[in-house]
């Protein structure tokens, strides 16, 4: 019989093992004994095909795959589904950047040959992040692969359009949308960030029409002005309920307008009176459709002034226009006084450049219907939210929740299927099909049997933006819920409880970790940090001490082969010794059934930290402090042999969710009875 290698080295051992799973193709549902009666299926969050590996990738797939091992040793026909998601406004802008680097932009190439550059760019790199993932040790099914741009995805995607246009729910109109002048393309409200920063509040005067006097106004963008159809003031604001009704001249426009009241406006915000710019500003376009205002569009798609604005400021853009329009109105004296606030500042998702709100001829989906029937079922407890808290984000956005602009002006995407139209669809309109597309609805309708999924696991940042367009995208289009429990990962921050940047300087490779400390301590080092589910300081000490744990159940892999190959006493075996043996297998088995219970308990609960914690305090201490110590005054009987060795691959098959290479190298070398091609389509310990 041959001996287990001195030194544990994980990186000699998780490169065979991966190859060992993909030769055998351990993780495929089809491979699965037929015994294996109930489903779980796990859709996994596609990443985009620009990305790479992160902390967050990281510790998200180690739960997924937690869950996934635990419920393929309890006998379910585990299904877990990968993916990736072209990625429209992201995959645009790198490759719109590698043409930089020629000295080229996509108008340049053109359409048909862009897009060709796309299609090579995914089969160079888009990949990347579901190889690395396996790298971790994510065992999805990788036969079943889907992109968001295969044509039986695409098929999906115009099958949902056109339920939803012929229900009248997906509508073209212009109305005032969020606009990207770098990314040349409309944005859903879910795909700008506010930043606070510094800017400079204007006060400015408007003249009265026909009496000496002025209100003033104030605002941080004056270049807007020259869109204002009117001048808005709060009705409960006393100071001025004299004018209300009367008009103004609209400074360097010279039009007049009228001076109105609504409730949306706030008496404390600089003067109390606020310039309305219905063209402009996604609040002033509401109010505009409250009072009949006129809707003038001042500023262009490029971010430069456009006809009506008179003549003298067409052309330029919007921080020339407003430097001579401050000049303007102060050789005027209408400019009162300037103040610096902080103030928020809608930004690109993906170039982080500002954000123009402007009228734009867009699709738009309905969302009255859906944010009805999507409150509904996690009200009704039918979806539930791990962490609970979560649910607020959850219900807040919906209650909110406006008409989705769902065009967007750019070549790389889902084209809208109607004649005529360039345009593509916003990428999340087609990652809210997920759970439908990944199951080849509408081509096959019998995989929609295994819905609801039992379990997403994604991050906080995307519950309004997926989480909540899949669930009704699913009610709509199949009346079923796409999942039973939506589990919300912690973020994990640096130690000093930043968040991770690596364009800052302070993000952190875990393909790194991976090469430092190995796939099963990275894994167990992130799990081991989540503590009652609270934001993750990550300390490499953690990983250290994972490190320190597979070398322990390396040295007791060892040990147990040691005894097994010891020679059996030949002396007669007293009943005394005999008793001895039985009580101590007696009080490991209780220990272990005690802790199987409680791990059991935990997973179901999702509580990984905690599951991490009884693994490891029984190995360490119930295990080898406790049991292997007194194993050693045992009898060396074939008996107390083939208990050790049995009880050890028990042991094995307990930690293989956890620690899944070191498990699977020890399940090989051991010499178990009745072994089977892989650990990971063992049976979960049972006595």
């Amino acid at each position: 019989m041959k001996n287990i290698d001195k030194v544990y080295s994980f990186s000699k051992i998780e490169e065979k093992i991966l190859n060992l799973w993909q030769e055998k193709d351990v993780f495929k549902v089809e491979k699965l004994p037929k015994k294996y009666k109930k489903d779980y299926l796990v859709f996994l969050p596609p990443p985009n095909i620009t990305g790479t590996l992160h902390m967050g990738h990281a510790l998200n797939a180690t739960m997924q795959d937690i869950l996934v091992r635990f419920k393929r040793l309890k006998r379910f026909r585990t299904l877990w589904i990968p993916g990736l998601d072209h990625a429209g406004i992201a995959t645009n802008r790198v490759v719109e950047k590698e043409l930089l680097k020629e000295g080229k932009t996509r108008f340049d190439l053109g359409k048909e040959e862009f897009l060709k550059r796309v299609w090579q760019w995914k089969e160079k790199y888009g990949n990347i992040i579901l190889d690395q993932l396996k790298r971790l040790g994510a065992s999805f099914d990788q036969s079943k692969t889907v992109f968001t741009m295969d044509e039986n995805y695409s098929l999906t995607v115009k099958t949902a359009f056109f339920h939803y246009f012929k229900k009248g729910m997906i509508f073209k109109k212009e109305k005032v949308v969020n606009w990207c002048p770098q990314c040349q393309t409309s944005l859903s409200d879910l795909e700008i960030e506010y930043t606070e920063e510094k800017e400079n509040l204007y006060y400015i005067r408007y003249p009265l029409s026909k009496e000496i006097g002025f209100i003033t106004v104030a605002t941080t963008r004056p270049e807007t002005m020259l869109g204002d159809t009117a001048v808005a003031v709060n009705p409960k604001d006393k100071r001025y309920r004299q004018l209300v009704g009367k008009k103004v001249v609209l400074p360097l426009a010279q039009r007049e307008i009228p001076i109105i009241e609504d409730f949306a406006i706030d008496i404390n915000f600089g003067t109390g009176a606020v310039k309305i710019t219905p063209g402009h500003d996604p609040l002033d376009y509401e109010i505009s459709l409250r009072h009949q205002l006129p809707l003038l569009k001042v500023i262009d798609e490029k971010g430069k002034i456009c006809p009506p604005a008179p003549l003298k400021y067409q052309g330029l853009e919007v921080l020339r226009a407003r430097k001579v329009i401050l000049d303007d109105l102060q050789e005027k004296m209408l400019l009162e006084k300037t103040e610096e606030i902080l103030h928020n500042v809608p930004r690109c998702e993906r170039c982080k450049n500002k954000i123009e709100f402007l009228p734009s001829l867009q699709w738009f989906l309905s969302m009255e219907k859906l944010k009805e029937q999507a409150m509904k079922v996690v009200l009704q407890g039918k979806i539930k939210f791990v962490p609970k808290r979560f649910e607020k984000i959850y219900f807040d956005w919906l209650k909110k929740a406006k008409d989705w602009c769902i065009s967007r002006q750019i070549w790389w995407g889902h084209k809208i299927p109607l004649e005529g139209e360039e345009d593509v669809l916003d990428t999340w309109f087609s990652s809210a099909l997920w759970p439908l597309g990944t199951l080849g609805w509408p081509k096959t309708k019998k995989n929609l049997k295994k819905l609801p999924s039992d379990v997403l696991a994604t991050g906080r940042d995307i519950i309004n933006l997926w989480v909540a367009r899949m669930i009704f995208s699913s009610l709509e289009l199949v009346k079923k819920i796409p999942f039973k429990y939506v589990l919300i990962h912690p973020t994990v921050l640096t130690k000093e409880g930043k968040r991770m940047s690596k364009s800052l300087g302070i993000g952190i490779d875990p393909l790194v970790l991976i090469k430092k400390y190995g796939a099963d301590a990275v894994r167990f080092g992130l799990i081991w940090q989540i503590k009652k589910r609270q934001d993750i300081r990550f300390s490499e000490e953690h990983l250290r001490m994972a490190q320190k744990f597979c070398n322990k159940i390396w040295n007791a892999a060892r040990f147990v082969l040691l005894k097994i190959q010891e020679e059996e006493e030949k002396e007669k075996i007293s009943l005394v010794q005999k008793e001895k043996s039985k009580k101590l297998h007696k009080k490991i088995i209780k220990d272990f059934k005690k802790y199987i219970s409680l791990v059991e308990k935990n997973l179901e609960a999702f509580d990984f930290g905690k599951s991490a914690e009884l693994i490891y305090h029984f190995f360490w201490h119930r295990f080898c402090d406790l049991y292997l110590e007194k194993y050693k005054k045992l009898p060396k009987t074939k008996e107390n042999k083939e208990f050790l060795l049995e009880l050890f691959r028990k042991i094995l098959i307990f930690l293989h969710p956890f620690l899944p290479f070191i498990t699977e190298a020890l399940y090989q070398e051991l010499p178990f009875s009745k072994k089977k091609e892989s650990i990971a389509i063992e049976d979960w310990p049972t006595f």
